[in-house]
């Protein structure tokens, strides 16, 4: 199985944070078949540039901490953005929408708390 990690469930991972369900980080533990999206890496530093999201570490580490858990990062694809624009609006946020296209175009599992998703046809771990 392979499997992309929504935003925050890589931070609360890099964090320690006892948000992340225990299943969740088992999954990411095994190192094993991980994702990252670009979209979430590209949120992450919007979200520090308007001092939302403050990080114990530089931004700049997140690369290693990718290659810590063995996690790829995913690029968008012309396909992901072609399942995007026919997307129902389950969900608004055009961060967690690309997330479902990609995981729709790549089969994958999403390891997200988010259960939003779940109104889309896709797996969701938490």
């Amino acid at each position: 199985m392979e499997f992309l990690l929504d935003t925050h469930a890589f931070l609360w991972y890099l964090l320690g944070d006892s948000n992340l369900s225990s299943t969740a980080k088992e999954a990411i533990d095994t190192k094993t078949d991980l994702y990252l999206s670009i979209a979430s890496l590209w949120e992450i530093s919007i979200k520090i540039n308007v001092g939302k999201l403050q990080l114990n570490r530089q931004f700049e580490d997140l690369p290693q901490e990718l290659e810590y858990i063995n996690a790829q990062i995913l690029p968008i694809t012309f396909q992901d953005t072609e399942i995007y624009t026919g997307l129902p609006l389950h969900h608004r946020d055009p961060f967690d929408r690309i997330l479902v296209a990609q995981v729709m175009n790549h089969s994958l599992v999403l390891i997200s708390r988010d259960e939003a998703f779940d109104a889309y046809p896709i797996q969701r771990l938490w």
